[in-house]
């Protein structure tokens, strides 16, 4: 990994879970990690219910876009974890690829949003804990 790890985040429309990923690990995580988010079909807008689902934990998501994903993104990743886009995301040797299960909250409401919201929540402090303990490790040791 380079100095400073990156993960991108992957969904079908970047409105959603994806979304939320990207700021919980920024939230989490702080300047740490470098973190992305993309779409493989990105729609116009972040899903409403996902932005007050989130404000409610006192992340505001509101100034974020969906964005395309690209090559580059993926390239430029350490870290490439998708969520229901299925074979869309680019594989390049050297990256750590992981698919997250999770609902989708497209056209849900808030309080179908909020068990998604926390449950990306938890997936994200696990993997800040392995970014961590893979960054700590002595050179040449397998983790």
């Amino acid at each position: 990994m380079a100095d400073k790890p990156s993960v991108l985040f992957v969904c079908v429309h970047n409105a959603g879970r994806s979304q939320m990923a990207a700021a919980w690990l920024n939230h989490l995580a702080g300047d740490r990690i470098e973190v992305r988010s993309a779409g493989s079909a990105p729609v116009d807008a972040v899903n409403p219910a996902a932005v007050e689902a989130m404000r409610e934990v006192g992340i505001d998501m509101s100034a974020e876009t969906p964005k395309i994903l690209t090559v580059d993104a993926v390239k430029a990743s350490d870290v490439c974890i998708t969520m229901g886009c299925g074979d869309t995301c680019p594989v390049f040797p050297g990256k750590r690829y992981l698919d997250w299960k999770l609902d989708d909250p497209a056209g849900q409401g808030v309080d179908a949003v909020r068990p998604i919201r926390d449950a990306i929540r938890k997936l994200v402090e696990g993997l800040i804990e392995e970014i961590d303990a893979s960054r700590n490790q002595p050179a040449g040791t397998n983790g």
